[in-house]
């Protein structure tokens, strides 16, 4: 999905995203036991399209999916005045297996899972690990990885890391 570039609106004399905007009305309406994991508006094909990634313990079902687009959809209705510039469908989705990890209260839950970190510099000429989150204590991340045949460790300074989500171990 690629993200809009009219995906800002003037809110008083504040620029906020629509994603923002989106964000402060849902996330109080998403309680236990779903939890809010992402929020994404952009463009697919020729539609807008607003992303709501929600997961809970044991996964997400269809029928939660529902639940939740019922609660959220007049929520969004009701935003004034309206921030979306163009008609979208509204997605209530899971984040899948690799879901992302946005938060480094997200991180720290998943220390033991195997993970994919990008970075925006290199660290030793590697801009993306793949392995086992052994530690974050909400400035560094320490990951075991392969590199081709051997075991090693890598310290990452939470400030450096671009992106990181739960991987699939093959």
């Amino acid at each position: 999905m690629k993200t809009s570039p009219l995906a800002f609106v003037k809110e008083g004399n504040v620029i906020a995203t629509i994603v923002d905007i989106v964000s402060q009305v849902v996330t109080p309406a998403i309680q236990a036991p779903y939890e809010l994991v992402d929020i994404e508006y952009g463009k697919m094909g020729s539609d807008y399209v607003l992303s709501i990634f929600v997961d809970k313990e044991g996964g997400i079902s269809l029928n939660d999916t529902a639940i939740l687009s019922e609660v959220i959809s007049p929520l969004l209705d009701g935003i004034q005045p309206d921030p979306f510039p163009d008609q979208y469908m509204l997605e209530v989705t899971s984040p899948g297996l690799e879901r992302p990890l946005k938060t480094p209260e997200a991180l720290e839950a998943a220390v033991g899972k195997y993970v994919n970190v990008r970075l925006y510099q290199a660290i030793d000429k590697i801009k993306e690990f793949q392995g086992d989150l052994l530690f974050f204590d909400g400035e560094t991340l320490v990951l075991a990885y392969q590199d081709k045949t051997r075991q090693k460790e890598v310290q990452i300074p939470y400030s450096s890391v671009a992106k990181a989500r739960l991987a699939v171990k093959l």
